[in-house]
């Protein structure tokens, strides 16, 4: 501080007797230095005076910086333009030398100041060269600007900032930093290459999936390490420094921000009801599970065939897996008597089906299994609720159900039928959720990938090009508790995915941030297997007039008495007339009602 204010006085001597000498054509025998001294001395005391209320000197802005040139600029005219008014009514030295005196002070503390900050950043870059990273940064904006600055500004930084790259053409001779702008995004080997980069920072907070996407495609498979900045909504309330440099993650890969739901506006209607969860093992249940005990509900009852799922989800969500109280119910769908009998001692209220069988080439090989699970199992799990008089049921399905071409897809189409029917002759709500794959759920490709790559690969993919819409387990179960509070009888509710992602491009984000190298085998479309899912069927139409991110469906009813049949077909002829029922979905006029005693 002490020699900053040095360094000023000292220019406003040698601004004052600049000025006067300029005033007078040159000629130091005309100055009265008398007066240049006092004009010198009352600039000094007036400059130092609004320097201390403002507190240029006192580290209010960092040195170098806008902040401070702006601060700096706005102390020192006010000194020159008080000065001249004094001057005015005393006629110490000429009229306009005060002013003079003001301009050429400010621009030599101007350039002190910056050569002072050049010095500084020489010696950082300097100090900096033995780091153990050099970074091309991919961006050369305010981002950039700030990342830069913080590299070079934090000594026990491993990064060194040694090159841009910018598709902007008017950047193309910038220097940030003593970091020149050396090409555009295409040329990002390039420029690593000739200057030894082993990393590259992307600092463009509103990048998308298709500016990672291609990013990545041009640095992994020469080995060039990335790493992304927070998004725009993430630095709303800090500056970009290397701290939040992180690896490219599931937001990033999905191409959009993870929806965020205030449940607990539109989740009163779980609080001091009796909640039943089907599946409360599996990846949805579980969270599903986790997510409706925070809305107190009278009881949550979980049910689920597999008892070791059991105890994990009581232990996630009770802090303990003792499974002996009745609220831990294990019992297969498939059972429709022992079905009955837990509805009818527990009496639940809200329902969210989310047993099934899920994986496709398993169902291809054994569709009577996936019709038992998720054909009859649903049903027998929808009579129950009817008969119980559920006012709420939620059923869970999948994109496949979209125009399906597997088994898995027939089955939950036929599923979604079997509860819009349900749904015409009761006084509950009852209706179905539809969404894409759902990244980190037990089996996800996610799972998969990384299972892979730990064992050292290859990784699998069924073909470069296939696309699926990718979700992760909270949307998911947001989706669905909403789902009860906004959807209506007899539909399915659609999430908004975005645009659907390349399996491919998973799976090599996957391997560049294991560090590995691992290669991808693709082993083709297996049966039943789609090139890209739908999320809307091509007879639908969708609508929103609810929430803006979510579609609204009707699904035509399926009889429970087709259902039946179905199932009594074999294993062949199964999975024809799965196909034939979701061609038409029009068949509650072919066979009569069947009554739940029946059932």
């Amino acid at each position: 501080m002490i020699t900053l204010v040095l360094f000023d006085v000292v220019l406003w001597c040698v601004a004052s007797a600049i000025a006067a000498v300029g005033r007078l054509e040159f000629d130091p025998q005309a100055v009265s230095w008398d007066g240049v001294v006092l004009l010198a001395a009352t600039l000094i005391v007036v400059f130092l005076a609004l320097g201390r209320i403002t507190r240029v000197h006192q580290g209010r802005a960092k040195v170098a910086t806008v902040d401070e040139t702006i601060l700096l600029g706005i102390v020192a005219l006010t000194a020159g333009a008080t000065v001249s008014i004094l001057n005015l009514f005393f006629q110490v030295v000429p009229r306009t030398v005060p002013l003079i005196a003001a301009f050429v002070a400010l621009l030599f503390m101007l350039l002190g100041r910056a050569a002072f900050r050049s010095l500084v950043t020489t010696e950082d870059r300097r100090a900096a060269a033995d780091r153990d990273h050099r970074v091309v940064v991919v961006g050369a904006g305010d981002a950039g600007r700030q990342v830069i600055g913080s590299m070079l500004g934090t000594r026990t930084s491993p990064w060194l900032p040694v090159a841009m790259v910018d598709d902007d053409r008017a950047k193309r001779h910038l220097k940030i930093g003593g970091v020149p702008v050396r090409g555009r995004i295409d040329d990002l080997v390039a420029v690593a290459e000739t200057y030894d980069a082993d990393s590259v920072v992307v600092a463009i907070p509103s990048a998308g999936r298709e500016l990672f996407q291609r990013i990545s495609a041009i640095a992994h498979p020469v080995g060039l390490d990335v790493k992304v900045l927070p998004s725009v909504t993430e630095l709303f309330h800090g500056r970009a420094g290397i701290r939040d440099l992180r690896d490219i993650d599931l937001s990033d890969i999905l191409g959009r921000k993870q929806i965020e739901t205030d449940l607990g506006s539109i989740a009163d209607y779980l609080t001091g009801k009796r909640v039943l969860v089907t599946g409360a093992g599996g990846s949805i249940g579980s969270e599903l599970c986790r997510q409706i005990s925070k809305f107190s509900p009278e009881r949550l009852y979980m049910l689920d065939r597999d008892e070791s799922a059991l105890h994990a989800v009581q232990l996630s969500i009770y802090g303990h897996g003792l499974l002996d109280t009745d609220d831990m119910l294990l019992c297969d769908i498939r059972d429709s008597e022992a079905l009955n009998a837990i509805f009818a001692t527990r009496k639940p209220e809200v329902v969210f089906h989310a047993a099934a069988l899920k994986h496709l080439p398993m169902l291809e090989q054994y569709p009577v299994e996936g019709i038992k699970t998720n054909v009859l199992g649903t049903l027998n799990v929808l009579l129950a609720a009817e008969r119980q008089g559920v006012s709420k049921f939620v059923n869970i399905s999948t994109d496949k159900a979209a125009d399906p071409e597997s088994v898995l897809g027939y089955t939950k189409r036929v599923a979604e039928g079997l509860t819009s029917y349900i749904a015409g002759r009761t006084s509950g709500t009852y209706l179905s959720v539809r969404f894409g794959n759902v990244l980190g759920s037990r089996g996800s490709v996610l799972e998969s990938f990384a299972r892979q790559i730990a064992t050292g690969g290859p990784v699998t993919v069924t073909h470069p090009n296939i696309t699926r819409y990718f979700m992760t387990i909270p949307e998911a179960v947001q989706l669905v508790i909403q789902a009860a509070a906004v959807g209506a009888d007899a539909e399915a509710l659609v999430l908004d995915m975005g645009e659907p992602i390349k399996i491919d491009y998973v799976a090599r984000q996957l391997i560049a941030q294991s560090g590995k190298s691992i290669q991808i085998t693709y082993t083709g479309l297996r049966p039943g297997e789609k090139m890209h899912e739908d999320l809307v069927a091509s007879e639908e139409a969708e609508r929103r007039d609810k929430h803006p991110l979510i579609s609204h469906v009707d699904v035509p009813p399926v009889n429970p008495k087709i259902a039946e049949w179905i199932a009594a077909r074999s294993s062949a002829d199964a999975r024809g007339m799965l196909r034939d029922v979701c061609a038409s979905m029009s068949l509650n006029d072919q066979a009569q009602d069947v009554s739940p005693a029946k059932a």
